[in-house]
């Protein structure tokens, strides 16, 4: 076995050519996750390989991308080197597309020596090869191979919901920006010349990227290898090494160290805190997560996963210049850890409660975490009046973008760029300064949508099958609390309720009568019983019960299905369903549920929903936000 530090100049140089087996999963990879931060990585040490105006040398960065595990072939005269990709078939593929992607932006745009060092890393150039497998550097796995093939061929189109055609399209699209020097969403623009940029991202491809590149070759069973390397063995974590780098740091400059164990460090190196937990596709420590989340609330700026331990000494140092500093500064991080630890405590109807609940976890945006720590940190001593105005209008902000399919893109950029704000704002005035910022907002990554533009857009939206169902449930669970009065019972929410479909998404087979529906009526059907106001809640045993029912019991005279012969949908919603939200229907609705009645229901939604989360202050809106809700180019959430 053999493990080295590889650039992708040294991964991809010469005739090679990595093949992942059919056997591996197919190209999962997504924007949000996986390509946005990687080309954020790349950028930054883009950025550095620019030549500054002061004409100084240039200290490039560089990005460990991670590691990748093949085993090499046997050689063979005048064929490519072949190497079987056992791990890293995700980052290799991407890293691909990205070499490829931005090859062709730089030769779109002129740089023709530059485009051709990039194609020199993605592409076999010998006649032998041409038209085979052999002349790509890499060939996935087959559900990939003809996706890879279209994206790869600057002749052909690139359209198509494919994965790997969808990464190359972002990709693509980014490198034109940056070269064309267009501005971020915050109004920078790149640094240097479009011939220094196109350089810069050349270099970066070539050189400023790294993996750990080992080779299994030469052992007879490199599976077994391969396996020990990734479920043996305790992790060293982020965690440890900033411990060990602490109390070094705290001999020397004479504190009573002896001490950290029980006051500073204490439960740090218990289960809780070293237990792995999802954050996005990974599986991460609670500690490490924490440091992360505590380096970018209190040094107002995006950390990076990878980059928490150099982050954490750089910050640190100064701080932990003598004993006093050093027992200030790891009092004040013992008690943000505490509070940390809290959070899944919070009274869920409490501002900070409700944030967690809904958007940390329902919403699984964790990024807003700094954010939340800042408000409710004892350190800062915010009212908890500003806590609920900062806090709500965020948690508006994130639900009314969830619903209208608004691209989450950037949120740890938005979330830097409020905790800057509230640093510089009285505590006393924190929440509002947080709800004004949002509502001064206008680029399409982070406008906040108004009543008016929910009620215009999201009545007529597909939620069901776009959207999360658990999030769906989560917005309509807070609609039916706001619908209750002083006379309803205060029941709390249900563990696991489902979302229903009023008219069943089968509704072809009851619910198509006389006349029936031509082609174009049944497609826009198709599209509104999975909107809004055709979606309830109802209890898992229910929601197997109304299965494609008719409405009403006289329609459903003679069936057997389902477990509750010759009942209605409504008959059994009018019985078993105790929400508000339901029996509105129910009681409103005796002899037939319409499309019409549907639409209607939508609009009343919509506007309950504008009521639990009020949107930005009429006052601050921006002219520009009026025409941001484009509902043809929403995302999915």
């Amino acid at each position: 076995m053999k493990a080295d530090a590889l650039t992708p100049r040294q991964l991809f140089d010469g005739k090679m050519h990595y093949e992942i087996p059919s056997f591996q999963r197919p190209y999962v990879w997504n924007e949000e996750d996986q390509w946005a931060p990687l080309w954020e990585d790349i950028l930054r040490v883009a950025v550095s390989y620019v030549p500054p105006e002061s004409g100084a040398a240039v200290d490039p960065e560089r990005h460990f991308l991670g590691a990748i595990v093949y085993e090499s072939r046997p050689p063979v005269v005048g064929d490519v080197t072949r190497h079987l990709v056992i791990d890293g078939q995700q980052r290799t593929t991407t890293l691909q597309l990205v070499i490829d992607a931005v090859q062709s932006a730089i030769s779109t745009r002129g740089h023709e020596t530059l485009a051709e060092d990039l194609e020199d890393l993605a592409l076999n150039k010998s006649a032998a090869f041409r038209g085979k497998p052999e002349r790509f550097k890499l060939w996935p796995s087959r559900q990939d191979r003809a996706a890879f093939e279209q994206a790869m061929d600057d002749s052909r189109p690139s359209d198509g919901e494919h994965r790997v055609l969808e990464a190359h399209r972002f990709f693509s699209s980014e490198a034109r920006a940056w070269l064309e020097g267009k501005p971020d969403d915050d109004g920078n623009l790149p640094p240097g010349t479009e011939e220094q940029r196109a350089w810069a991202l050349t270099s970066t491809l070539q050189d400023g990227l790294y993996v750990v590149a080992i080779n299994l070759t030469g052992h007879d069973d490199s599976q077994l290898i391969f396996e020990t390397l990734n479920d043996r063995g305790t992790p060293l974590l982020k965690a440890d090494l900033i411990k060990n780098w602490v109390y070094k740091v705290g001999t020397d400059v004479g504190a009573d160290v002896d001490k950290w164990p029980d006051t500073h460090w204490v439960d740090f190196d218990d289960e809780w805190w070293r237990a792995e937990i999802t954050q996005g596709r990974q599986m991460r420590s609670r500690i490490d997560i924490f440091l992360q989340y505590w380096l970018t609330m209190r040094m107002r700026d995006e950390v990076k996963t990878e980059q928490v331990f150099r982050t954490f000494t750089q910050y640190a140092k100064p701080h932990m210049a003598d004993a006093t500093g050093a027992e200030e500064f790891l009092g004040a991080m013992r008690r943000d850890a505490d509070t940390y630890r809290q959070l899944t405590q919070l009274d869920p109807t409490s501002p900070e409660g409700s944030f967690h609940s809904r958007v940390v976890e329902t919403m699984e945006l964790a990024a807003t975490s700094p954010l939340l720590l800042w408000f409710v940190s004892e350190n800062h001593e915010v009212p908890a009046s500003q806590v609920a105005v900062g806090l709500n209008a965020l948690e508006s902000w994130v639900i009314r973008r969830t619903l209208v399919r608004a691209t989450m893109k950037g949120v740890n950029q938005v979330m830097v760029a409020i905790l800057k704000v509230v640093a510089d704002a009285p505590v006393d005035t924190a929440g509002d300064a947080v709800r004004d910022y949002l509502a001064r907002q206008s680029a399409d990554a982070r406008y906040w949508p108004t009543d008016e533009q929910m009620l215009a857009v999201l009545p007529g939206l597909r939620l069901y099958g776009n959207i999360r169902q658990s999030r769906i449930a989560e917005v309509l669970w807070a609609v039916e609390t706001s619908l209750r009065t002083k006379f309803n019972e205060d029941l709390p929410q249900p563990p696991k309720l489902q979302v229903e479909h009023v008219m069943p998404q089968g509704w072809r087979t009851h619910w198509d009568t006389e006349p029936r529906l031509g082609p174009e009526a049944a497609a826009a059907r198709d599209q509104l019983v999975n909107t809004l106001g055709n979606l309830t809640l109802v209890t898992q045993p229910l929601n197997g019960s109304l299965s494609h029912r008719p409405w009403t019991d006289s329609e459903a005279t003679g069936m057997k299905t389902g477990g509750m012969a010759g009942r209605g949908k409504r008959g059994l919603l009018e019985d078993f369903a105790l929400l508000v939200l339901t029996k509105h229907i129910v009681k409103q609705h005796p002899d037939a549920w319409t499309d019409e009645n549907i639409r209607a229901r939508s609009k009343n939604l919509t506007q309950a929903i504008c009521s639990v989360w009020p949107g930005p202050p009429e006052s601050s809106i921006p002219e520009t936000v009026a025409e941001a809700v484009d509902p043809g180019h929403a995302s999915e959430q």
